[in-house]
């Protein structure tokens, strides 16, 4: 097969899994134009549509999809393959994408991370941050970051943090003016800062756990954010009661700009963990990446 089959064959996959020709040319280092000659010439010389294209969507038809199946794996065995010569190197060098939320970056990923990558130039680490739960394989990322109640068990989960925990917490001035809370039920009587998970388009609810007995509380407010940061800067403001992990509060906490309510509702449970695919063979970067981040008490 010559260099230019193989291109052709690469600028498929990349449509095929994102979906779109526009991130795919991101992810490839070339022009959405480009791509599209690709395609088209790869379609013409099997004489098959490969590809359903839309204005607003690019799905691959019955004999993309079977192509997808059987090709991918082999480009991801190659990939897999080059990148273990990184082995050889007198030190670790490759890509690794890790999924993430922006807590677990602020407090553990980049603390770790800020350490571990003036040792390793040749290690190149890009992280996404969202919400979702994201699936790592099907996006294709190395790694994921959750707590670790929530990790299917078919993934290798490494702890990356102590034990976390929850608590329901607001300024000293929201208190003095609208009380304190003291059961679960009195905070739907309360100004609550909202959290909208965008896997599902809904709100979260909050968890709450007391001698086995688990409940979800659906709480409203004024302030509906998609990440704890802006919901933490708008609780020292005194703008209602949020629902933010200890390991963020902490400090405030302990300067009295943030107090904490109905705390016997609040255990420990098993905090951020790395976590990929088993059948995944990890890399030089990877390992050194994950014995970087790994938790030891």
């Amino acid at each position: 097969m010559n260099r230019q089959h193989l291109a052709e064959l690469s600028a498929f996959l990349g449509v095929a899994r994102e979906r779109s020709f526009t991130r795919a040319a991101a992810q490839l280092g070339v022009t959405p134009s480009a791509l599209s000659h690709s395609m088209r010439a790869l379609e013409e010389r099997l004489g098959l549509r490969l590809l359903n294209r839309t204005t607003r969507s690019v799905t691959p038809t019955e004999a993309g999809e079977r192509l997808l199946r059987s090709v991918g794996p082999r480009f991801d065995e190659v990939e897999a393959e080059l990148a273990s010569l990184s082995a050889l190197r007198d030190k670790p060098a490759g890509n690794v994408r890790i999924s993430a939320d922006e807590h677990s970056l602020k407090m553990v990923l980049w603390p770790a991370l800020r350490r571990v990558l003036p040792e390793y130039p040749d290690i190149h680490v890009e992280i996404v941050t969202d919400y979702t739960l994201t699936d790592i394989v099907a996006e294709r990322f190395d790694a994921g970051v959750r707590f670790g109640e929530i990790i299917a068990k078919d993934m290798i989960a490494v702890p990356i943090a102590p034990e976390a925990r929850m608590l329901a917490v607001a300024s000293p001035a929201y208190f003095d003016a609208r009380g304190r809370p003291d059961t679960l039920e009195q905070l739907t009587d309360h100004n609550c800062l909202n959290l909208r998970l965008p896997t599902y388009g809904g709100l979260y609810a909050w968890e709450f756990t007391q001698n086995g007995r688990e409940l979800r509380v659906r709480v409203e407010g004024q302030l509906v954010f998609s990440s704890i940061l802006p919901i933490l800067e708008a609780t020292l403001d005194g703008f209602g009661i949020a629902y933010l992990p200890l390991s963020l509060i902490q400090p405030h906490l302990d300067s009295g700009a943030l107090e904490a309510v109905l705390s016997e509702w609040s255990p420990p449970f098993p905090g951020y963990h790395l976590y990929y695919p088993s059948r995944r063979q990890p890399t030089p970067a990877f390992a050194t990446i994950v014995e970087a981040l790994r938790y030891r008490g």
